[in-house]
């Protein structure tokens, strides 16, 4: 570590230069992966948010809750295995609403859900609403910019039943709209067409049925109720309408940036490394061990890597402070460390070639003693 760090000090333009394309590099990768992260969180807050780690939806239904209908006689045969208040029924409807004042339309989804339940929205601002309640919506916060506000009136296009907005929760996005919570009694009116719930009402079904239970409790309900798999909460995200697609595209873009930038890095350290072979054959004739030119090698990497990845944290960070709203970025402590292994992993594995290099500097050409 002593001859990298003399080397670095010596160099300083040369290395600097290399910190700052490694700077840039990791900055890049970071800022991807933030993006490439908040997408998804935009895509599946709502259902990443919920408490229940099970879900149990139409076997035939490919896992979307759209697709699955369950009713009364399947959610009662849940509750006798798991408990009353480890499942509860949730509907899922998308459509699109206007608000009183706005001038803009906006793309949501409803989820009907017992308030008195698991799924129970969290609301930030405003009040919530009770299962009697009848015309009133707790809304998510990102509707604040098509101009709706606590009060305002919002109109169902399908439906065509307006509700009160009582109050706004946050981070509760369903395929990249915000989710609009309505109790199970307005869903009923909603579903059948009416202003009002009817005796019908039990007759509506319901999308999906979320629980909260074990992995063996989940099998036996999948095996006991015909027609009914239990899936998980990551099975579920999953199938949501667009994330899957998505997140690849992203992930294989985060790969290649990750590839490329070895490989980068490779090069830059190798050209370095060849400038130099002269100066490591001597060292060899000295008696130095490769061992230790190999450490010095793979310390400057190191270094350099760990300072460029920190700078770029901190810039990364800054930038987020700066981004608008709108656009999704998020980056957590999990995620930050994978990517810093990562990327240090990345590094290190394209100073190998250097390393490789130097094992294969011969003493004696590198004093000028190769043989006629």
């Amino acid at each position: 570590m002593f001859l990298a760090l003399r080397e670095m000090r010596h160099s300083k333009a040369r290395y600097s230069l290399i910190m700052v394309i490694m700077l840039l590099v990791s900055f890049l990768v970071l800022f991807v992966t933030g993006l490439a992260r908040g997408l998804a969180y935009a895509n599946v807050s709502a259902v990443e948010n919920m408490s229940a780690n099970y879900f149990a939806v139409q076997s035939d239904a490919d896992h979307a809750f759209r697709r699955s209908q369950l009713s009364d006689t399947e959610l009662s045969a849940a509750r006798s295995m798991v408990g009353e208040k480890n499942a509860t029924p949730l509907a899922v409807q998308m459509s699109t609403i206007t608000a009183d004042g706005a001038d803009v339309k906006a793309d949501i989804t409803f989820f009907a859900v017992d308030m008195d339940g698991m799924l129970k929205p969290k609301v930030v601002q405003g009040d919530g609403i009770t299962n009697e309640t009848k015309g009133s919506v707790v809304v998510d916060s990102k509707l604040k910019e098509s101009g709706i506000s606590i009060g305002s009136l919002v109109k169902d296009q399908a439906s065509g039943l307006t509700f009160k907005v009582a109050g706004f929760v946050k981070d509760s996005s369903y395929s990249h709209t915000p989710v609009v919570y309505i109790n199970n009694l307005d869903w009923q009116a909603m579903r059948q067409g009416t202003g009002q719930g009817g005796s019908s009402a039990q007759q509506v079904p319901y999308n999906v049925i979320a629980l909260k239970t074990t992995s063996s409790v989940a099998a036996q309900i999948t095996s006991k109720l015909n027609n009914v798999e239990v899936i998980t909460q990551k099975q579920a995200i999953a199938s949501i309408p667009g994330y899957s697609a998505e997140q690849n595209s992203l992930l294989m873009m985060i790969v290649f940036l990750f590839v490329i930038s070895g490989f980068v890095l490779a090069v830059f350290f190798y050209v370095i490394t060849i400038q130099k072979s002269s100066q490591f054959g001597i060292l060899k004739a000295m008696g130095t061990k490769m061992s230790y030119l190999a450490w010095s090698v793979v310390g400057q990497v190191l270094i350099l890597s760990v300072a460029s990845l920190t700078i770029s944290l901190l810039l990364t960070f800054g930038m987020n402070m700066g981004l608008p709203d709108t656009m999704p970025f998020q980056l957590k402590g999990q995620t930050i460390g994978l990517t810093s292994v990562l990327f240090i992993g990345m590094s290190l594995l394209g100073s190998l070639i250097s390393v490789a290099k130097v094992a294969k500097v011969d003493a004696l050409d590198a004093i000028g003693r190769t043989g006629a």
